[in-house]
């Protein structure tokens, strides 16, 4: 029977039944990360979604043949990630050095934005990240979400057992530290303890970054309570602290001269900063020590390009470009080569990070915070 001897319901029901087989046959991936084009900018088109073990066989892939399959899916890595523009300038370029023709799309913002952005673009149906890249309690709330790849890659095994999960790893370390102008804090004055803060001296003169609960969890361990750690709190409000968002910006405003010093700085802001001059110094007898986690997202649209980047930056060669772009390592055996890491370190691991919502209630009642 030819098809111009059908009915016209006939012949639509058959159209129907067509279509339905051919997207939900064998080679068939429904979900997020098989439809549409990309939207992000310079991103371009997305390629069709690989088969579902695209990651599997991009772990055990010899890295030269990973490489080239990295290269045939489009060549860009979409990387969702925190990592300050001034390490960014560096590290990202030794990925591209390595791997020609790969280029890093860096999708940059505070950690929250790009949790929302990620949670947004999935609900819409288009997972357009490949990789995510933040302190590892935003890594958790995307889990929460499902959207991360439960695995990592070999490499990752040489990374300190308390630094890694089924599905994330610690790329690098961070540590919250003070930080001041040397134009408007004196030597003599300078802070060796974030309860130094406390002193009325400091009335006016002080930033911070509105969600660092970390200091509040480090205050409780150091001083062995959450009454005494929202004392200390306290009495460091009272100097009316002004917050900014955004790690990077506190740094350029302690430069600027806009306040004598920042609460919780990252460390590692420093050093490039203090080289080209600028009149800043930072605390190196106590920090707060974060783990900045990597995870793949599950559907990434770019699988091969998203394990080509994990294996880089778990092994030793992407480690020591980590050390060279300003961060600490995350490995043991690629050391930093900026003086940041604190003598005394609070270690805040994935279990801590769990317990923030805990303290931020009274962290925000404290500092009047919305």
């Amino acid at each position: 029977m030819t098809v111009r001897r059908l009915t016209r319901r006939a012949g639509l029901l058959l159209l129907t039944l067509a279509l339905l087989a051919t997207a939900c046959g064998p080679g068939a991936r429904p979900g997020p990360g098989a439809a549409g084009g990309r939207t992000a900018a310079g991103a371009g088109d997305a390629p069709a979604a690989a088969a579902p073990n695209a990651f599997a066989v991009a772990k055990t892939l010899p890295l030269d043949e990973l490489y080239a399959k990295a290269k045939d899916e489009g060549g860009t890595l979409s990387f969702y990630s925190t990592m300050a523009t001034v390490n960014a300038d560096k590290i990202l370029p030794a990925f591209e050095q390595r791997f020609p023709g790969v280029k890093v799309e860096f999708v940059n913002g505070t950690a929250d934005k790009l949790v929302a952005r990620a949670v947004s673009e999935a609900r819409g149906g288009k997972v357009l990240g490949d990789v995510f890249n933040a302190s590892v309690d935003y890594v958790l709330q995307l889990n929460q979400q499902r959207l991360l790849l439960q695995d990592i890659p070999t490499e990752a095994q040489a990374i300190p057992e308390d630094e890694r999960g089924t599905y994330w790893f610690a790329s690098d370390l961070q540590f919250i530290v003070p930080a001041w102008n040397t134009n408007l804090v004196r030597p003599d004055e300078a802070p060796t303890q974030f309860d130094d803060f406390a002193d009325p001296k400091w009335k006016n003169r002080l930033i911070a970054e509105p969600r660092d609960v970390e200091l509040f969890l480090a205050l409780a361990r150091k001083h062995g309570s959450e009454e005494q750690a929202a004392a200390v709190l306290r009495a460091i409000a009272a100097n009316n602290v002004e917050f900014h968002k955004g790690h990077s910006d506190l740094a350029e405003l302690v430069v600027a001269g806009q306040a004598a010093a920042c609460i919780t700085c990252y460390a590692h802001h420093y050093p490039a900063r203090m080289k080209k001059g600028a009149p800043v110094d930072f605390m190196r007898t106590e920090g707060i020590g974060q783990v900045v986690a990597t995870a793949a997202f599950q559907d990434a649209p770019h699988p091969y390009t998203a394990m080509l980047w994990e294996r880089w930056t778990a092994s030793a060669e992407g480690q020591q470009a980590y050390a060279e772009g300003g961060r600490a390592p995350a490995r043991p055996d690629v050391p930093a080569l900026d003086d940041i890491r604190p003598a005394h370190i609070y270690a805040l691991g994935p279990d801590d990070m769990a317990q923030v919502s805990q303290y931020e209630k009274t962290w925000k009642e404290i500092f009047q915070l919305r």
